[in-house]
């Protein structure tokens, strides 16, 4: 570790009693608070399922989360910080990404009955390994639940993992769903002897009220668990902090608003990286909801296509749902309609899979937008990327994950020219582009120019979208700090 500030402290560890209660939340604002305290912090999250994945500066992938909290800690994303990433490509199969290259496709039965998970836990202690060398703490982060007793014992994620790195850990129990009790108490009796000596405490999250309602419920939960409850979090609307767990998708299926630029993104069964519209959804003057509804399509000023996992399925499924339809409606109404990633593939000519990248359909028919045609490869492409916008002379930043090769069939022109001389995208009018560049409309400058034709109201610029993000850790850090017993957490984690 450079810069030797602090003495050394153990891991710390938040696991949860089940998915989307809170833990990488929670885990990202103790990224910015150690930081804060002069420490050099560092995420590190075994394996994660994802469709939201991120690139290193060298090109290699990791699920978004971990990119996220390595942004709270205030330093680089690298591959060690999530070493297996799963990228599901149908109910059945995922991708799976090592130490970020894929290497190869298994279906869910396959992935967890394979023996080399014991090289997978290998590959995964490894990477802890060197990260913990260079980083200090390492803030870990569980995946689901501890306690699924016929998964345990192949879990390389969160207890085995937290008994490999000595880590004090912390159980996340969701109060809003209901049934905290039943959850936090049932998690921790499922839980081994030696299981139960990695565990340090409890944390209630998502409190609605007044925390010091829960005195007498706190007091409970410690008395049948033997755990403190170190912390009662609050839930809160004000502090925006990405969200990578496809159930946070839920609460965007909005409608379309008056008053405000609908953006209608479309809701995809294999939707990838969603997190490319959180900049839009920040903004006040934007009304961004996720649909595959025609009739809110229809309502919608700006209809997005986003990635996807498997292009060629989602292109039959907005064929078959009447989606496509009402996309073509509203670009012939003159609507502005864009795709990033698999939703540029999906507004071209044709998408052509001759090496069963995605499946047995080699050919499939695009939405005929844009002078396109996309052939997918069997090599994925993972760049960060920076580029100049159209013909503006500025700088922008983005980066690339796509399995497809796309060749502007006509004479447009592109969207953007990348640092390295590259063009990416066709620009077919002010209104109608398609991009491979995730992370395009987390720059100011092309938010500009996608709400123009329908605000005058330039003051959601004032801020860049970097300074937003920084100020929102900060907002973080602070109510943890206010609702939690940090002294106790420094104890646990004196070696």
């Amino acid at each position: 570790m450079t810069g030797n500030i602090r003495k050394r402290l153990r891991p710390i560890m938040f696991v949860g009693t089940g998915s989307d209660v809170g833990k990488s939340v929670i885990t990202a604002g103790f990224c910015r608070i150690f930081k804060q305290d002069g420490y050099q912090p560092a995420p590190f999250k075994a394996q994660n399922m994802s469709l939201n994945s991120y690139v290193t500066a060298d090109g290699l992938e990791l699920g978004r989360a971990q990119a996220m909290q390595a942004e709270a800690a205030g330093i680089p994303c690298l591959s060690d910080m999530n070493p297996v990433l799963l990228k599901p490509t149908s109910d059945q199969s995922s991708q799976v990404v090592l130490n970020g290259k894929p290497v190869g496709n298994q279906s869910a039965y396959e992935y967890f009955m394979a023996n080399d998970r014991r090289e997978l836990f290998e590959a995964v202690k490894e990477a802890f390994n060197r990260l913990s060398a260079s980083y200090n703490p390492i803030v870990m982060e569980g995946a689901g639940s501890i306690s699924e007793l016929n998964l345990k014992h192949r879990d390389i994620t969160n207890l085995r993992m937290a008994a490999h790195a000595g880590a004090a850990t912390y159980l996340v129990g969701d109060i809003d769903r209901g049934g905290v009790f039943g959850s936090v108490y049932g998690t921790i009796a499922l839980l081994t002897d030696e299981e139960k000596a990695c565990m340090k405490g409890i944390f209630i999250n998502k409190f609605r009220g007044d925390g010091r309602l829960f005195e007498d419920g706190k007091r409970m939960l410690e008395e049948i668990t033997g755990l403190p409850v170190v912390g009662i979090l609050p839930y809160f609307r004000d502090i925006y902090i990405e969200q990578e767990d496809s159930v946070s998708l839920e609460s965007k299926y909005k409608t379309s608003m008056a008053g405000k630029v609908n953006v209608a993104v479309i809701l995809l069964r294999r939707l990838s990286n969603f997190t490319d519209f959180d900049r839009l959804e920040s903004d006040q003057r934007v009304n961004l909801f996720y649909t595959n509804d025609p009739a809110e399509i229809a309502n919608a000023d700006i209809v997005i296509i986003p990635g996807s996992k498997n292009t060629i399925d989602d292109m039959l499924f907005i064929k078959n749902n009447g989606v496509a339809k009402a996309i073509l409606q509203a670009h012939k109404s003159g609507k502005t309609i864009i795709g990033i990633c698999g939703g540029y593939q999906m507004l071209g000519e044709t998408i052509l899979d001759p090496y069963h990248v995605e499946g047995t359909t080699e050919s499939v028919p695009g939405l005929g937008i844009l002078p396109v045609s996309t052939t997918l490869q069997a090599e994925k492409t993972t760049l960060q990327c920076r580029f100049r916008f159209r013909e503006s002379e500025n700088l922008a930043f983005g980066y690339e994950i796509h399995m497809g090769e796309t060749v502007i069939t006509g004479h447009e022109k592109a969207v953007a020219t990348l640092s390295d001389g590259r063009n990416d995208g066709c620009f077919l009018n002010e209104k109608t582009w398609g991009t491979y560049l995730h992370g395009i409309l987390d720059n100011d400058e092309v938010i500009a120019h996608l709400l123009q034709p329908y605000t005058t109201d330039h003051s959601e610029n004032q801020i860049s979208f970097r300074a937003f993000k920084e100020k929102q850790y900060d907002k973080l850090a602070d109510v943890i700090r206010a609702n939690v017993d940090m002294e106790l957490i420094y104890k646990s984690l004196k070696i």
